[in-house]
């Protein structure tokens, strides 16, 4: 079977990964957490998993019956490391809910038209009307982190985004919609385990690209573009929520609780929708600790 990009996932693994990143990926079983900083050694337990997200997909389903019936406008922005799990924590947000009410934003490269327009413009296009949830999967942050670390922006670009960040995201809370802004952070091993999978897998290569095989060789330049983001636009009016997603279920929970607790709706059960694990889950200064 060929691998996507030539094999170089496994060439990277081979002969560039550090000693430390390689070994943990060579000695870890597969039920093992690479990371040594994370507070847990073994995933949450299946059935434990199962229950928990039973429970809050339930209030989901509530909060959904809630926008609708209200005309609220929710808005939830999805960003994190490649691998870091985005995809699979939007659909566990999605599976019970009708897509006419909460639907997903996944933009591709913008096109010529869209490259000459102000850079925040194809995303208000997207924003919620009366009685909608808006998932973005990725958002106007690339510009502060991946065109950063690639050269796909110029310094000047990239300081106007940050410039106008504040005002644009405070005009989305001032208009009444409900607004949240979560970071899921992956470690080095465990991302890089997460590749050699989907590169093996030919159901799943599909999510490889050329970013993802050229970013491993950036990590450290990621950091740095993630480190300044995250400090220059988490905000009290637009926080980041921060969750370490080496146990991918673990983070799929507190995502959802994230979203619910901060959210008012008919019917909620505070008991579930409750906190998020404050282990796992935090501000920017939970990324900076364990980065």
């Amino acid at each position: 079977m060929s691998l996507p990009f030539d094999g170089a996932i496994s060439e990277f693994f081979h002969k560039a990964a550090p000693d430390a990143v390689r070994d943990a990926i060579t000695n870890g079983s597969k039920k093992d957490i690479l990371s040594e900083s994370y507070p847990y050694e073994k995933p949450i337990d299946k059935k434990v998993y199962e229950a928990e997200l039973e429970a809050l997909q339930l209030e989901l389903v509530k909060l959904q019956a809630d926008v609708k019936a209200t005309g609220k406008r929710v808005v939830v922005v999805f960003e994190g490391r490649d691998a870091a799990g985005k995809g699979g924590t939007i659909k566990r947000f999605r599976e019970n809910l009708n897509p006419r009410v909460a639907r997903v934003v996944a933009l591709s490269k913008p096109s010529d038209r869209e490259a000459g327009e102000w850079y925040f413009q194809r995303y208000v296009k997207h924003l919620p009307t009366e009685g909608e949830i808006v998932l973005f999967d990725r958002s106007w942050y690339n510009r502060g982190v991946v065109e950063k670390v690639f050269d796909f922006c110029e310094a000047p670009q990239r300081e106007a985004f940050f410039r106008q960040l504040p005002d644009f995201e405070e005009m989305l809370v001032d208009e009444g919609i409900h607004f949240v802004k979560i970071w899921l952070n992956v470690g080095r091993a465990e991302q890089l385990r997460r590749f050699l999978s989907r590169e093996k897998d030919p159901l799943k290569q599909w999510k490889l690209s050329w970013i993802d095989v050229e970013g491993l060789n950036r990590w450290d330049a990621y950091s740095d573009a993630i480190k300044e983001t995250l400090d220059r636009s988490h905000r009290n009016v637009a926080p980041w929520t921060v969750i370490r997603s080496d146990d991918k279920k673990r983070a799929r929970l507190s995502a959802l609780k994230a979203v619910l607790q901060g959210i008012e709706y008919a019917s909620k059960d505070n008991n579930i929708a409750c906190a998020p694990d404050d282990q796992i889950c935090g501000g920017p200064e939970l990324w900076n600790n364990n980065a």
